[in-house]
């Protein structure tokens, strides 16, 4: 008996496209209270986009863990079972002003990760996006943030103990990697 064979890793990326028309299915908007469930959704996925946050982690997100003077978030369990602090970037920390204006309790997001993955299908269904996870966020961060950081400070803001799992995350495409030959 043999094991399956493992499936491809996914590399879906998210365009400004489709990040435009989810923040619009959800009713985000950065001048808007976020005072339901699905403008919530909007705020948590481009908060996953700038600091690479799992889903779990980031519903799991109390404002007792929060640090706004040193720019930090610390996850006290993560999916390795390692804490770890994540560096938040300034518009990061602008989501999370904005989440602090509709203060309830300790969660930072007031969402549980059922709610946040129902929401997040029915806004990108209503969106008219096909192919599309609330973690391939994490893939487009991890890109993102390649250009920023050197591959050591990479692993260590999205938790990678193994930098081979970068290679999982990072997908720039062949043209953008040409663009940066010129």
């Amino acid at each position: 008996v043999a094991r399956p064979a493992k499936s491809p890793h996914r590399d879906r990326r998210i365009s400004q496209d489709e990040i435009d028309r989810l923040c619009l299915a959800t009713g985000y908007a950065p001048d808007r209270p976020l005072d339901t469930a699905m403008a919530r959704v909007g705020a948590a996925l481009l908060f996953a986009i700038e600091t690479a946050m799992r889903a779990g982690e980031i519903v799991g997100l109390v404002w007792s863990r929060v640090d706004m003077d040193r720019r930090v978030a610390r996850l006290e369990m993560t999916k390795n079972g390692l804490a770890r602090e994540v560096p938040l970037s300034p518009e990061a920390l602008r989501l999370l002003r904005q989440l602090a204006e509709v203060p309830e309790g300790d969660s930072v997001f007031r969402l549980s990760s059922a709610s946040l993955d129902a929401l997040f299908r029915k806004a990108r269904d209503r969106a008219l996006i096909e192919g599309l996870t609330f973690h391939d966020s994490r893939h487009e961060a991890i890109t993102r943030l390649a250009a920023r950081l050197d591959v050591l400070e990479l692993a260590r803001m999205v938790g990678h103990r193994d930098l081979r799992m970068l290679m999982v995350y990072y997908n720039k495409t062949a043209s953008e990697l040409a663009a940066k030959l010129d």
